[in-house]
């Protein structure tokens, strides 16, 4: 048999031949850093037999994200091994690896509370797996047998997973996999032995219904990560550390910008100095819309239902919506603004000349998130959208798209993101023909491809109107999040019935792209919060600096000061407590204040203050109009590097 290698060549191996086998061959050293087999793409163990004119790859330690999913399964498997043995009767249900981990869900026996200060105990048992090298060992056997095994063992999840495979795919088979003493109904793949684990380490404990169904078992999740060197895993989890001290949800409580309450869950709270970034964004939006030639407009928040029903939103979205009656007439929270545009381009008889036709909106709309699903700003259920919808002729729809696109660049650019772009094309429930969703994907692809743009396709990923650019960035940690989207709609002016006369005096529908960059203002607000650790360029920070009077007969001068930089467009506070210099000052450095300026006797005679720099020290007395200067030409830097991106 033959098996072709990534790099073209051909390795000739001896019919029956297992990815063990084409590693040795290709060399003793590759032999012994493997770890499974990618056949045709798909991974499998390597004991595994190889089918002849297979492309082959061998999954070492270096093959990224692939073997890490390897090993943290690996170690999932190895928790589930240990927990046996600590803790008879319990009950285990599934442990895949996800993204940065693993977890395993557990039943515990009535009576046993378990928590994360049992964490050491588990690990402890778990390095006894791990040092002790067991083997993976794949079986398979008839579902009769595996669910009398189980049954005897009183391993209800698992009979339960393996008669729904009978149910759903029919299944006479499945594959088990032992390392130890421990055998778990697994589909694979593994890597060899469990000493492939290089370090693990217990993450945190959380509660899960069975399936995922409320009013199934709660079962105790336990999660975890895996990698293959240690200092890979200090490096991860000092990472974690930073993430947890630049948590947006605690900074927010710390520098007072927003809250939540109870009776309005899912929905925040904006104090005043978080208003003072969502205004400086507001601005930003504001400007750079209107430079490129956006329209604000505004649209109620509350629509009848029969407008959702004729934009298909009632169809696809109806369980994310919120509804009530008025006047026994049944209205609904407006989930998008692109319906209520629509009603707007309708409302003027339209020419082709009009076109393209760009509004924008501040949108705020209701979705309704599953409570457990709430996360602080990044998942909320009252949404303020940086909207924008243009509606355009077939020939501008690539001009279009790529002033979307370089928008988006320009922004994200003032904040260091380097955008990365998904095409996400039809989804399983959409509508329209499948020749419009061609030609759409089409029109996007194309748009990309004239800009010479990097890109991934996503599939299936698309909105249930049409397909979209997703633009994705890393933060200061290296997180990825989705910020904006550039969304092509043919549906919406067909249901909408939205027409435009055109040249030849006859009417044509436009055609509609759905567009925002930031995402929304609460959850870039939480993205910036975490990026910066709380500590924002000087334009964007609420309070860009702290008058400190040294002492009680210099409050009047500092509120006098104040009330001259606020005169000249400077955020700025007075700290006129009964509290010592260096408490104030740490409190201003704890706020993340950018400037700190004290004002004694010698700065009062002398209409100066003592600058002092958040992180900086002292950098010396200016005369107020000059600190004024300074702030000024400090934030027209920061405006210039945005000019500057933007050519």
């Amino acid at each position: 048999m033959k098996v072709t290698l990534p790099d073209g060549k051909e390795l000739q191996l001896d019919d029956g031949a297992t990815g063990a086998d084409a590693a040795a061959a290709i060399g003793p050293g590759l032999a012994k850093a493997a770890l499974a087999v990618k056949v045709d793409g798909t991974t499998q163990d390597l004991s595994a037999p190889l089918p002849d004119g297979a492309v082959l790859e061998i999954v070492t330690d270096r093959s990224g994200a692939d073997a890490l999913e390897l090993i943290r399964h690996d170690t999932a498997h190895v928790l589930a091994a240990a927990m046996l043995e600590l803790y008879p009767g319990v009950k285990i249900s599934i442990g895949p690896a996800i993204e940065n981990g693993f977890y395993y869900d557990f039943d515990f026996p009535e009576g046993v509370q378990f928590s994360d200060a049992d964490f050491e105990t588990v690990e402890a048992k778990m390095r006894e797996h791990v040092d002790a090298d067991e083997q993976f060992v794949r079986e398979v056997m008839s579902v009769d047998a595996a669910l009398e095994r189980f049954r005897d063992q009183g391993q209800d999840y698992k009979v339960e997973l393996i008669e729904d495979l009978v149910k759903n795919e029919g299944v006479d088979t499945v594959s088990l996999y032992t390392n130890g003493p421990f055998t778990d109904l697994c589909r694979g793949p593994h890597a060899p032995t469990t000493k492939r684990i290089g370090a693990f380490k217990l993450q945190s404990v959380a509660g899960a219904y069975w399936r995922g169904d409320s009013d199934r078992q709660m079962l105790t999740r336990v999660y975890g990560t895996a990698f293959f060197k240690q200092k890979e895993l200090n490096a991860y989890l000092r990472m974690l550390e930073e993430a947890r001290a630049r948590d947006h949800r605690r900074l927010g409580k710390d520098l007072g910008l927003f809250t939540f309450s109870d009776l309005a869950p899912g929905m925040p709270l904006w104090q005043p100095p978080g208003m003072a970034i969502w205004n400086q964004l507001t601005d930003l939006w504001r400007t750079e819309n209107r430079r490129r030639g956006y329209e604000e407009v505004k649209t109620p928040i509350l629509w009848d239902v029969e407008l959702f029903k004729a934009s298909g939103h009632w169809q696809n979205y109806r369980d994310n919506m919120y509804f009530t009656d008025i006047e026994d007439r049944p209205m609904g929270l407006k989930p998008m603004n692109c319906p209520g545009h629509v009603q707007l381009f309708k409302d003027v008889r339209r020419s082709y000349r009009d076109l393209p036709l760009r509004f924008s909106e501040q949108g705020l709309v209701h979705r309704h998130e599953p409570s457990g699903t709430l996360h602080g700003l990044m998942r909320v259920r009252h949404i303020t959208q940086d909207d924008a919808h243009i509606f355009c002729t077939e020939e501008q729809i690539e001009d279009e798209v790529v002033g979307c696109l370089d928008f988006g660049f320009d922004i994200y650019k003032l904040f260091g993101f380097e955008p990365k772009l998904e095409l996400s094309t039809r989804p399983e429930k959409r509508l329209g023909a499948e020749e419009v969703w061609d030609h759409a994907e089409l029109a996007l692809e194309n748009a990309l491809k004239r800009q010479g743009l990097e890109y991934e396709v996503n599939p299936g990923d698309g909105a249930f109107y049409g397909p979209k650019i997703d633009l994705h960035m890393r933060d200061s940690l290296g997180r990825s999040w989705q910020l904006g989207t550039v969304q092509l709609d043919y549906q919406m002016p067909e249901r909408l019935d939205a027409t435009y006369t055109g040249a030849d005096n006859a009417e044509h529908r436009p055609v509609m792209i759905h567009r925002a960059l930031l995402g929304s203002f609460e959850r870039f607000i939480g993205i910036l919060i975490e990026h910066y650790a709380g500590e924002f360029p000087l334009w964007l920070t609420p309070t860009q600096a702290i008058l400190l009077p040294i002492a009680d007969r210099h409050n009047d001068v500092s509120h006098e000061v104040a009330a001259t930089l606020r005169a000249a467009g400077v955020r700025v506070k007075v700290d006129d407590r009964t509290e010592s210099t260096g408490r104030k000052i740490r409190d201003a450095e704890i706020s993340k204040i950018p400037y700190m300026l004290i004002i004694g006797d010698r700065e009062a005679e002398s209409s100066s203050v003592s600058v002092r720099r958040h992180k900086g020290g002292d950098e010396g007395t200016l005369a107020v109009e000059d600190f004024i200067t300074k702030i000024d030409d400090l934030i027209a830097t920061e405006r210039n590097e945005l000019a500057a991106s933007q050519g």
